[in-house]
């Protein structure tokens, strides 16, 4: 492997989806990541087959999260699990886990365990509520603790009067993986500077409530919350969604009003709206949003979004349209940008999202079959094709 963390050995125990995006995130600047699953694999492989999720002929959430790593199954229930684990363990810089603090030391990976057998191992541990507290081994998904928990869910429903709004898969996990990644890169810093290696952790809710941290400190100061009004309702006008003439919906979203409003009159060819008293200020285009907002319904209803965009574009006013997931997956400027790029077999995937001047990022391989690759980690960690056939005779890989 080349690359920033080319010679970094990584064990990727954790399931799902934020512990190994952040693994995912390591392998993508060069580092070597063994992807460790229990026997019959991790759950995430089935995920793309669940009911309501987009249907294809690819495993393509697997291939997103555990692209260029190689597979290992053992079941670590089994003290010849455990100790294949621990040999690893002693070579190897990072190690990452979902397990919940009380299930740790029954299969042989409680954090003052692996410190012993390596002091400079990075211990990274992703949970949903915290790794203290009444709630340190309640389980989650970030659909629970991401985005119900912190407050998102209720906040961005429509209006007050609307259901809480559903969350999508890995909406809360791929941001609280580069939460988990931050601690890993940090630490390892660390490391650099005192030999030291050491326990990190973040978890759904820490990283939700992060997510959601402009109304939380709002509610920690005594701030007096004001519930959701409809769209045309909306207090401030000029930061609200619009609908054009074809149907499609944008946001509009001036908050420069100084400079912004009257380029918008110009853009709408509405000069006389700068003489109504009503909208003459911006406290009074508060007062008066409702008549505003119906104003420019009527306005933006008159042109297609395709037509309205160059005009507001030439303006220099901030929007964007409301995009289908078919649309963001397809436009150019991820391409362009790198957030969308070519994997090893030349299909397109999406990219993590940091980027290193000068640090050309790993290709996107495929991800590891189930324990395909046992042979020849084992092998590299010193053990004979006899050891390792007795290995798999004794059910250490799961497969007695």
């Amino acid at each position: 492997m080349s690359g920033l963390f080319a010679g970094l050995r990584v064990i990727d125990a954790a399931s799902y989806i934020a512990g190994p995006s952040a693994t995912t995130i390591l392998g993508d600047f060069g580092a070597s990541v063994i992807k460790l699953e229990p026997p019959g694999g991790d759950a995430y492989r089935a995920l793309a087959t669940a009911p309501g999720q987009p249907q294809s002929g690819t495993d393509y959430p697997w291939m997103l999260d555990n692209r260029g790593k190689r597979g290992l199954t053992l079941d670590l229930k089994r003290a010849e699990a455990q100790a294949v684990l621990h040999r690893l363990i002693a070579s190897a810089d990072v190690f990452v886990t979902n397990a919940v603090p009380r299930l740790r030391g029954g299969l042989g990976i409680g954090p003052d365990t692996l410190a012993a057998l390596n002091p400079r191992l990075i211990y990274a541990a992703l949970t949903a509520y915290g790794e203290t507290g009444p709630e340190a081994d309640k389980t989650g998904f970030d659909a629970t603790a991401y985005w119900a928990r912190s407050g998102l869910m209720d906040l961005v429903r429509p209006d007050a009067g609307a259901p809480p709004a559903r969350s999508v898969a890995g909406m809360g996990d791929h941001p609280a993986g580069l939460a988990l990644y931050g601690a890993i890169v940090t630490a390892l810093y660390r490391r650099e500077r005192t030999g030291q290696g050491g326990f990190v952790h973040a978890s759904l809710l820490d990283v939700g409530l992060w997510s959601n941290s402009f109304m939380v400190q709002a509610a920690l100061d005594g701030a007096r919350f004001v519930p959701r009004p409809p769209r045309d309702q909306a207090p401030n006008a000029l930061v609200n969604l619009y609908r054009a003439g074809c149907g499609r919906w944008f946001l509009l979203a001036l908050l420069n009003e100084a400079r912004q409003w009257p380029a918008l009159l110009e853009a709408l060819g509405q000069p006389a709206w700068g003489e109504d008293q009503r909208f003459a200020s911006p406290p009074l285009r508060r007062t008066h949003a409702p008549a505003l907002i119906a104003a420019l319904d009527a306005a933006f209803a008159t042109r297609s979004l395709t037509e309205w965009r160059p005009v507001l574009d030439a303006a220099n006013l901030t929007f964007d349209a409301v995009a289908t997931t078919d649309e963001a997956a397809a436009a150019d400027q991820p391409r362009a940008t790198g957030a969308i790029r070519r994997s090893s077999a030349g299909r397109w995937t999406v990219d993590s999202p940091l980027h290193i001047a000068g640090e050309a990022k790993s290709p996107a391989m495929p991800p590891p079959g189930l324990g395909e690759d046992e042979a020849a980690i084992l092998s590299e960690h010193g053990y004979t094709p006899a050891e390792i056939e007795a290995l798999r005779e004794a059910g250490a890989f799961g497969r007695p």
